[in-house]
């Protein structure tokens, strides 16, 4: 049972990086649907097996930023109806034990990694096409029509969990697959024209120099050939106007424009001390802010700056404890692994920065992956295998001699 519930959780990770493409109502139907079908066999595998792993400071963390989340909402919100984000907290908070309870060895840790890329090589050729089919006449290009920036961040994601998979996969076939998204990744990132997108896929392939030394001098010439063949494809396809666009990033931080962000991150920090310690509330930050900027409000754009004023000081505590749970997991695994993760967790430290992604399911998905992967066996107890026991050396020494028992035991006096 704990296989199948696995399967539909491998299924749920992969739908992630283009669960946007597919929408019903404005609601990701896939993931939703794979979602169910994941949280449904986890629990029957639970029930099967009658036993609960315990949880890590990531979960505990996390159980109470949602309960805080929960609590705020009775203080401050005043509607009938919840905001949809508390429900989206619940949900994040399942995915989190899914992925502690069934990821418990390093094969499926791994193999929730592979189908993260796998997913991102999906909306990676969904959004080469959507450039082949306009014919280059849009100025940004995303799969299914997603917001461009979070497209960009979704994929840069991948790019350390590709270049580790490629390094400890033993089979060919994963081998190149792995390899192979490296030029695929870099191309749809250069589509979305997102600057913030640029940052962060250079922060990811910070993973390429910390972990080289450890690559044979085949498969160092093999993985740098893929990198230039990265560079040569973006030239070649990525449009003049996108890459005036990515230009423009350095005069957007200097001129503190930040595509029009830095105002709504200072007015965010303007409305915080109003309620520093329990902020105002679940999906509060354009009620917050719009006596500051007025009609213009909208969320923040900034995961640290949202979680600050909407969840306060003590919610902004929990939600970056996790990110700590998820540091301290990291550093206890060896040199590979930890580097590998080190780049994962700072890769998403920077894609948050300018998004709203506190409610994102990427977000959530790289903490619970580098906690399991941090605590994840070698191999199943069932594989492990069993040492035989050594039968002890033969017993050496004189030869055991019976005493008489009975009158003949004792020396006759009669001389007889």
């Amino acid at each position: 049972m704990t296989s199948i519930a696995y399967a539909a959780l491998w299924l749920f990770i992969f739908v992630l990086p283009w669960e946007g493409v597919i929408r019903i109502g404005g609601m990701a139907v896939a993931s939703r649907a794979t979602g169910v079908l994941a949280m449904g066999c986890t629990l029957f595998a639970v029930l099967f097996s009658a036993r609960v792993r315990r949880l890590n400071l990531l979960h505990v963390c996390g159980i109470l930023f949602v309960l805080t989340a929960t609590v705020e909402l009775f203080v401050y919100h005043s509607g009938d109806r919840l905001p949809d984000k508390l429900f989206t907290y619940i949900q994040l908070l399942l995915v989190l034990w899914m992925i502690w309870e069934l990821a418990q060895t390093r094969q499926r840790v791994h193999g929730l990694l592979l189908a993260y890329v796998l997913g991102a090589y999906l909306a990676s050729f969904m959004t080469v096409l959507v450039f082949r089919h306009t014919g280059g006449a849009l100025k940004r290009f995303a799969a299914g029509g997603v917001d461009p920036n979070d497209l960009a961040m979704t994929l840069a994601l991948a790019l350390p969990m590709a270049w580790y998979l490629a390094n400890i996969f033993r089979r060919p076939l994963l081998i190149w697959l792995a390899r192979g998204y490296l030029p695929v990744g870099v191309v749809a990132i250069g589509l979305t024209g997102s600057r913030g997108g640029m940052l962060t896929t250079m922060m990811a392939l910070t993973i390429v120099p910390l972990t080289m030394t450890r690559l044979s001098p085949k498969r160092l010439a093999l993985m740098v050939g893929m990198l230039f063949l990265a560079g040569a494809l973006a030239v070649v396809y990525v449009p003049e106007k996108i890459v005036q666009r990515l230009s423009t990033t350095g005069t957007e931080v200097e001129d503190l424009s930040v595509g029009g962000r830095f105002k709504l991150w200072r007015a965010g920090l303007h409305v915080f001390p109003q309620h520093p310690l329990l902020g105002f509330g679940t999906s509060g930050y354009i009620r917050a802010t719009t006596p500051v900027v007025g009609s213009s409000a909208k969320v923040a754009h900034n995961t640290y700056i949202s979680v600050l004023v909407e969840q306060g000081v003590i919610g902004f505590t929990l939600y970056f404890m996790m990110f700590v749970a998820a540091y301290r997991g990291v550093r206890r695994l060896p040199r590979l692994e930890r580097r590998f993760g080190i780049v994962l967790i700072g890769t998403l430290m920077l894609a948050i920065t300018p998004l709203t992604w506190e409610d994102q399911k990427s977000t959530w998905f790289v903490l619970a992956i580098t906690v399991a992967f941090a605590f994840a066996r070698s191999t199943p107890l069932a594989e492990r295998p069993v040492r035989p026991v050594q039968p002890g050396p033969p017993l050496v020494g004189r030869p055991i001699t019976r005493r008489p028992v009975g009158p003949a035991a004792t020396p006759s006096t009669d001389g007889t």
